[in-house]
């Protein structure tokens, strides 16, 4: 087969709609159902004040996801004032933190306080103890994903402590 007839093949071939279910495909797709993108508009979600009982200081969480079932990822981007942080935590699966702005501070259980900066990407593995916030001085902002294990995607624990923030 010539390349020019090659390419036109595969052409013809990404751009047939696909017909036959594939063993692969998600269970809504075998269903036939109508599956569609969902948008969510900046500003259609509301910010919301980070409760007293998960965190230390001023904290500004704002949802950006919650994945519908089979899925179970979410992610929120979160903002810490100077001196805000979490309590010790775990998550069930483990978390990524994306450093999108400021400076902060990650500790795990055990170790030593990390700094961190915009471009960093932090990965708590499944059932680490630790916490994360912004420095003594200087504001911080991360994107939070997680996934959720029946159900939960977090178990909340004790506050760290000043003597424990403190480096």
């Amino acid at each position: 087969m010539r390349r020019r007839d090659l390419l036109a093949a595969m052409a013809s071939a990404i751009a047939a709609p696909i017909t036959a279910k594939s063993a692969t495909a998600p269970a809504a797709q075998q269903r036939n159902e109508i599956m569609d993108i969902d948008i969510k508009r900046a500003g259609s979600r509301p910010s919301g004040k980070g409760p007293a009982e998960w965190f230390t200081g001023a904290v500004r969480i704002d949802p950006l996801f919650q994945a519908q079932d089979p899925a179970r990822a979410n992610g929120a981007h979160v903002t810490f004032e100077p001196g805000a942080r979490t309590a010790w935590h775990t998550h069930p699966l483990g978390q990524t933190l994306i450093i999108t702005s400021g400076l902060g501070w990650v500790q795990r259980e055990g170790g030593t306080i990390e700094e961190v900066r915009p471009g960093d990407v932090v990965w708590f593995p499944p059932g680490l103890k630790h916490w994360h916030g912004a420095t003594a001085t200087t504001a911080m902002s991360h994107i939070a994903i997680q996934e959720s294990l029946n159900g939960s995607p977090v178990t909340w624990m004790e506050h760290v402590s000043d003597a424990q923030y403190g480096r």
